[in-house]
């Protein structure tokens, strides 16, 4: 597998964190693969076969592209021979904004959404091995609809503060970064990403636990759990498997197994 992450453009800092190329080659055999939750959503364009659960059981080919917003699970995705991505890595609390499209809560959402006319261009130039002009279409693209847009600098704030302190910061403390009323903070968090500023705290303080996890097996959970503002070691167990649907010590074993051999079923999107 190769993971690729590059910064977005000066003007594009305020919305997305990051572009990034994933390529995987898994043979004939269907082969599935985990999405962890964490404190972003995702754009993904992808090229090859892509496939997830429909509701009676049987694998439904995703279209390209679509959206994973904030997961409250993770979800499993299927693939076979070469699968190529580009994904955008946006703020959950801007993304809607940078497509106009309504915020929610969908896990996976399907894009009806006129980005999805990138795909046929993209097609070539990643069919022809070009992945930085595909990553120059999609940041151009990206540009333009930006600078369309106003992002709500209350906002911007307020995700700067929560990222700043990894999801451990109290909504009275992000409300007084963001220079807002937490009635007011709260109102506008929901309407931009579909999610109070405690859930979104909780997704990037697991991510901080995930990430850790997947690097360092070994971490001392005990000291991870004072250091990210749990509770307690078992409050950190309680929510990490919420999140993960694993404990902490059986993520960190097939972490340890997972670096010395990446798995097919693994982690995909991780943060470096």
């Amino acid at each position: 597998m190769q993971h690729q992450e590059f910064e977005p453009p000066e003007e594009l800092q305020d919305t997305i964190k990051c572009f990034w190329y994933n390529s995987k080659e898994s043979g004939e055999p269907e082969s599935s693969f985990e999405v962890q939750p964490d404190g972003y959503a995702e754009i993904i364009f992808y090229f090859g076969s892509l496939s997830s659960l429909s509701n009676n059981g049987s694998l439904q080919p995703l279209p390209s592209p679509f959206m994973m917003g904030l997961l409250n699970q993770p979800v499993v995705l299927y693939t076979k021979n070469r699968l190529e991505i580009i994904g955008i890595r946006c703020f959950p609390w801007t993304v809607f904004d940078l497509l106009g499209l309504p915020s929610g809560k969908d896990g996976l959402r399907i894009l009806d959404h006129p980005v999805a006319q990138l795909q046929s261009v993209l097609n070539k130039s990643i069919h022809a091995g070009r992945v930085e002009e595909a990553l120059a279409q999609v940041k151009q693209y990206f540009q333009t609809a930006r600078s369309q847009v106003a992002i709500d600098s209350m906002l911007f704030k307020a995700g700067v503060a929560m990222r700043s302190a990894n999801g451990t910061m109290p909504v009275s403390q992000v409300a007084a970064a963001a220079h807002a009323t937490v009635r007011t903070l709260e109102r506008k968090f929901k309407q931009s990403s579909g999610y109070a500023v405690k859930d979104v705290s909780g997704l990037m303080r697991f991510e901080q636990v995930r990430n850790r996890l997947w690097h360092y097996p070994e971490s001392n959970l005990a000291g991870l759990a004072h250091e990210l503002g749990y509770a307690d070691q078992a409050h950190l167990s309680r929510e990490f498997k919420r999140y993960s649907g694993a404990t902490p010590g059986a993520f960190a074993r097939k972490a340890k197994k997972g670096r010395q051999a990446v798995s097919n079923d693994f982690v995909a999107f991780i943060q470096s």
